[in-house]
C-alpha cells in the first residue's frame, strides 16, 4: 500500500493542458517535450535547435531555464490537477558544465506539495552523459481553490 496519491492528470492530459495553456511554447516548431509524469515527478526533453543556443555554440542559459520552469510546472499539475493560474514565485539556477549543441534532459522533482506552494529541483543532463549541466530550485505559488 502506498502513501503517494494518485495522479490527478495523465500524460498525455497534462500534455492536452500545457498545450491549449501555453501555445507559445511550441511557437516557430515543438522542441519542448513533456515525455514522462509520476508522484511528485515529470521528465521533459527540449530537442536541439538553433533558437536554443548563444554564441560559442552552447545551449543558452535562458532556453534551460525555461526547461526547468517548464518541467516543475508540469509534474505539480500532473499531481494537481489543471490549475492554470499556479505560478512561479522564485527560481534559482546553478550552471555546472558548458552542455554542446545538443538537446537536454530535465528532471522534475516536488519536494513538497502543499495547498498553496510547491517547491522542486530540477536536474538538467545532456542525452550523452548523466552528468548535472545545470541544478535548478523552484516555488510556485497554488491559487486557493474557489
Amino acid at each position: 500500500m502506498s502513501d503517494t496519491p494518485p495522479l490527478a492528470l495523465s500524460l498525455s492530459e497534462t500534455r492536452n493542458f500545457l498545450d491549449a495553456a501555453f501555445p507559445q511554447m511550441a511557437a516557430g516548431g515543438r522542441t519542448y517535450h513533456l515525455v514522462g509524469v509520476g508522484p511528485l515527478r515529470a521528465t521533459m526533453r527540449m530537442d536541439h535547435h538553433d533558437r536554443h543556443l548563444r554564441p560559442g555554440g552552447t545551449v543558452s542559459g535562458p532556453s534551460m531555464m525555461a526547461l526547468a520552469d517548464y518541467a516543475l510546472y508540469a509534474a505539480i499539475l500532473s499531481n494537481i490537477g489543471p490549475v492554470a493560474l499556479a505560478v512561479t514565485t522564485s527560481l534559482n539556477f546553478n550552471f555546472l558544465r558548458r552542455p554542446g549543441p545538443n538537446g537536454l534532459f530535465a528532471e522534475a522533482r516536488l519536494l513538497k506539495l502543499g495547498r498553496r506552494l510547491a517547491v522542486g529541483e530540477v536536474a538538467i543532463t545532456a542525452p550523452d552523459s548523466n552528468e548535472l549541466v545545470c541544478h535548478a530550485t523552484g516555488t510556485y505559488s497554488i491559487p486557493p481553490e474557489r
